[in-house]
């Protein structure tokens, strides 16, 4: 399994990448590994403020549906659109064209509070 040094993780199994005060978001090679052949990721949440481990989206494969639930609080902006059509992509490039959202952060400082690569590779043993 591949976890990034430079994102920070969370229990839900999202990652989070920080530039200034904007977040991508996606979920973790160990989430989409588990969840299996992903066929429709569902967020309708642009434009909304969501509380940090509030859900903001579904994500579909084909034997369950499970929610994704934001690392921290901030403003979606936007949705990746390459996985209206594509949504392998987060089977095959979950740190990459597989990310799911962009958001601006309320408290970039939070980002520091989640699990480092150390951390979340030792969570999911």
């Amino acid at each position: 399994m591949n976890f990034p040094a430079d994102l920070r993780y969370t229990k839900d199994h999202e990652w989070i990448r920080l530039e200034g005060n904007i977040a991508t978001i996606g979920i973790t090679d160990f989430a989409q590994h588990e969840l299996g052949d992903i066929v429709y990721v569902d967020i309708s949440t642009v434009g909304k403020t969501v509380a940090a481990e509030e859900v903001f989206g579904t994500v579909e494969a084909v034997k369950t549906v499970s929610d994704l639930f934001l690392p921290v609080a901030g403003t979606i902006n936007e949705v990746n659109p390459m996985l209206e059509k594509q949504p392998e992509l987060v089977n095959t490039d979950p740190y990459g064209n597989g990310w799911m959202i962009k958001m601006t952060v309320t408290d970039p400082a939070a980002v520091n509070a989640l699990m480092d690569s150390a951390a979340y590779t030792s969570m999911v043993g």
